[in-house]
């Protein structure tokens, strides 16, 4: 499977690029978060890739953040909800904006989709709920994923140890973006004993 591609940005046609990579031209599904950050044609870029494989052909989708992608197989894990849709989400709202309006159960942000009503925004949130990253600093970029996946590792953490997700969450709020994971743990859990 195809995890990763840096290439030369060949071609720009939303939602789709082309991506040249030592001579081969992948043609690649980008949400428009993604899409806007993109440099100018014929300058490098890299890209996190989610790789089906159908009877009906290859298709490759790509992202610029890790929290984008988690968010876009999150999205795909539900009923339903195909690749364009979970395409048209991530490009009508930010990882964190998703995340924010799953954590309150709010379906005003998500109808405002194209293609989503009422019925699938309320079944999105339901079966999204503790399953995205806290709305962290993910900034649109790389550098910034590792925070946000330290924090998700802190979390499951948290959550064997027989916390609450409530619990857990408050706790990481608090945690700075650097720590490793590790030290998360031991910053979340000093956390919850004085809470």
């Amino acid at each position: 499977m195809i995890g990763r591609l840096s290439g030369l940005l060949a071609e720009k046609n939303p939602p789709q690029i082309l991506l040249d990579v030592g001579g081969v031209g992948y043609e690649i599904d980008v949400p428009m978060s993604t899409f806007y950050n993109l440099p100018a044609l014929n300058e490098p870029v890299t890209l996190l890739i989610h790789h089906v494989m159908r009877e009906d052909g290859q298709f490759l989708y790509g992202f610029g953040a890790v929290d984008e992608r988690a968010a876009f197989r999150q999205l795909l894990k539900i009923s339903g909800v195909g690749a364009r849709t979970a395409l048209a989400v991530l490009s009508g709202l930010s990882v964190a904006d998703l995340s924010a309006a799953v954590a309150r159960q709010e379906s005003g942000l998500l109808t405002r989709v194209p293609g989503i009503g009422k019925k699938t925004a309320e079944r999105l949130l339901l079966e999204l709920k503790g399953k995205l990253p806290a709305a962290f600093d993910g900034g649109g970029n790389g550098n910034a994923a590792p925070g946000a996946a330290a924090a998700d590792d802190v979390l499951n953490a948290l959550l064997a140890l027989g916390y609450s997700e409530k619990e857990a969450r408050a706790a990481i709020r608090l945690l700075p973006h650097d720590l490793p994971t590790a030290e998360g743990i031991r910053h979340a859990l000093k956390t919850l004993a004085r809470i």
